[in-house]
């Protein structure tokens, strides 16, 4: 058996340590750039910086959800921002000190405003354009409610759940345990939510659907993780009806084959022609 693990007085970085999954070697302890590159700049009025991961995904459906809803001032260029270190250029920084995708330039303003952070990024073009955020008091309320929920429950269900059950070489009893209860406990939030409510908010499809499904939805339907069966999703009977209508819209096709690496889509998008491959 191995020592106990005991914590220092004062925790201090090591470099060479890579650690035991795939993003270990871009982590580090400190914020800014690390390399000089500027960010493209193309015709449309919005740009867009990212990569097809559930968060990327949530820009690019909303996007695309405006445009099916007619609204032409949302065109806009998807740039592919590999999430391998790309993310820490001196262009992608200025856009987002925070340096995680996704990120959005309004070109329409001047200067061009900056939004980062999803949920900030859904609301935005939501109060811009007029469109997935109900106008009343209540109703904005509710769905702002469930937007923020999603954002502070998803760092568990990624960067816990799921990198300590896949991504981690080795496997540890106590932090899988940990978030997958947590998990459980999120689902049967949803599933109870949706017992009676069409969509988050009741029968309007909102930012807050977009967020949500971007995870939640994706892993019920496309079983991220291979996980399945040990969470028992056929069990959240609602939150799969839920997914799987949100699924099929011809929008959310369209917004999961943005910036892809994996061939299954397309890198970046600057037209809906792009998508003409995939008869979408």
């Amino acid at each position: 058996m191995s020592d106990p693990y005991v914590p220092p007085k004062v925790w201090k970085w090591d470099e060479g340590d890579e650690g035991s999954d795939r993003f270990s070697p871009i982590n580090r302890p400190v914020a800014g750039s690390t390399h000089e590159k500027e960010l493209p700049v193309g015709k449309h009025p919005i740009q867009i910086y990212s990569q097809g991961t559930p968060n990327g995904v949530k820009v690019t459906i909303m996007l695309e959800e405006l445009l099916g809803a007619g609204v032409e001032d949302a065109e806009y260029d998807a740039w592919l921002v590999r999430i391998n270190g790309e993310q820490f250029s001196t262009g992608f920084v200025k856009v987002n000190p925070n340096s995680k995708i996704p990120a959005m330039l309004d070109m329409t303003t001047s200067p061009p405003t900056r939004v980062f952070e999803t949920g900030a990024i859904l609301l935005y073009l939501a109060e811009k354009f007029e469109h997935f955020v109900p106008k009343d008091g209540p109703g904005r309320a509710e769905c702002l409610s469930w937007l923020f929920w999603q954002m502070g429950s998803a760092p568990y269900l990624g960067g816990g759940f799921g990198h300590f059950y896949f991504y981690t070489e080795e496997k540890y009893e106590y932090p899988i345990n940990r978030y997958a209860m947590e998990i459980k406990r999120q689902m049967d939030v949803l599933d109870r939510n949706l017992a009676d409510r069409r969509f988050l908010i009741g029968d309007e499809y909102t930012i807050a659907d977009v967020a949500t499904y971007s995870w939640y939805g994706q892993m019920v339907v496309g079983n991220f993780w291979k996980s399945r069966e040990f969470l028992d999703i056929d069990s959240y009977t609602n939150v799969i009806r839920w997914a799987t209508e949100i699924h099929h819209r011809p929008a959310v096709r369209r917004g999961r084959k943005v910036n892809r690496t994996s061939g299954t889509g397309i890198t970046e998008r600057h037209d809906p022609s792009d998508f003409d491959k995939f008869g979408l």
